[in-house]
């Protein structure tokens, strides 16, 4: 049938009232919108998150109260009625043929295809450093070679000494879960995003299980389809989201006890260089420096741009590190007792 809609964008919302206006307003201006199926998912908001969706024609599905990320999707992708699902957070913009580039990228094989997050903040700092370290980036597809402690170190100092992140199309090891789609069919004989998981990691997991789901599948990363996502320019909230996505982290972790724990080394090297200087005080001096060896791109990035204020990026990138890191130890803890579903050994 003509009308029947190619995608169907699945946008999830917790109080998100002022970026849903927005983020509907930019669907509304995709190149193919007469071929899109809008579904908002209202997790249980105070506000009127729901009414907004309504009032720019989107479908509305309302959880009483709030279930999380995970359950919200779920709802969207049982609403859903084209082959194709994209999901995409209330507080991002897709550019204009975001949905079409989207769709152009499946193939014979292909059982998602991502996109960029492009961060987009106030002018300061933060708004710098964010665009120069995105959070929102895409898990490579170096990381399904080998889980060994020692090959994910190595990759952890080749990321901090490359001089920026992958271009172009390419198969990935995972998606951004603010822009991200998938065939339904496939998502569904995965078993869906598992609710377990209320934030964070989520997408992560279920990459994961398509992976093992359909071996010969692939999970394609296309630049063109852009969405610009609205950080809050904070070092407060980029700490907030470091912390939830070590605890996201811990979830997936003890769902796949094969993986090896998400903790990053360098916080930990500084924590014992700041322990050492209680009766070696020169140490306190070398765990101030060390950052700027640690993560040598900021110095690359003051030189090259002559801003000697980009040298606190390898401070705030320490801060993220040591707020993951404590995320993943807390999350250890409060789920502790989360038990592999049958199958789900790696």
């Amino acid at each position: 049938m003509r009308n029947e809609p190619r995608l169907s964008v699945v946008v999830c919302s917790y109080n998100g009232e002022a970026g849903i206006r927005r983020c509907l307003g930019a669907l509304s201006a995709q190149t193919i919108r007469q071929r899109l199926e809008v579904i908002v998912v209202d997790d249980g908001s105070a506000d009127r998150t729901g009414d907004v969706a309504s009032a720019h024609g989107a479908t509305v599905i309302r959880h009483r109260v709030n279930r999380g990320l995970a359950a919200a999707r779920n709802s969207g992708l049982r609403a859903a009625s084209a082959p194709i699902v994209a999901f995409v957070d209330d507080d991002c913009e897709p550019e204009p043929e975001w949905a079409q580039r989207l769709l152009a990228g499946y193939g014979e094989g292909v059982t998602g295809v991502g996109g960029p997050v492009v961060p987009v903040t106030p002018d300061g700092f933060m708004a710098g450093y964010l665009q120069r370290h995105n959070p929102l980036r895409p898990l490579e597809l170096d990381l399904a070679r080998s889980d060994k402690p020692g090959y994910r170190f190595l990759l952890y100092l080749r990321r901090q000494w490359a001089a920026g992140e992958a271009h172009g199309q390419r198969d990935v090891y995972a998606f951004v879960g603010a822009n991200m789609s998938f065939r339904r069919q496939a998502v569904i004989d995965a078993g869906g995003f598992d609710e377990r998981f209320r934030f964070g990691a989520e997408e992560g997991d279920l990459c994961r299980r398509l992976a093992r789901l359909f071996p010969s599948s692939r999970l394609v990363f296309t630049p063109q389809a852009r969405v610009v996502h609205h950080f809050e320019p904070s070092l407060r909230d980029t700490l907030r989201r470091s912390r939830s996505y070590g605890l996201g982290s811990a979830r997936l972790y003890r769902k796949w006890p094969g993986l090896r724990p998400a903790l990053f080394p360098w916080p930990v090297l500084v924590l014992v260089l700041l322990v050492g200087s209680v009766s070696v005080p020169v140490l306190a001096a070398a765990a101030f420096a060390a950052p700027l060896f640690l993560y040598p791109g900021a110095a690359r990035t003051a030189l090259s741009r002559r801003r000697a204020g980009c040298l606190l990026d390898a401070y705030v990138r320490l801060a993220q590190e040591t707020c993951e890191n404590a995320g993943f130890l807390r999350g250890l803890w409060v789920f502790r007792h989360l038990v592999p579903q049958s199958g789900e050994m790696p």
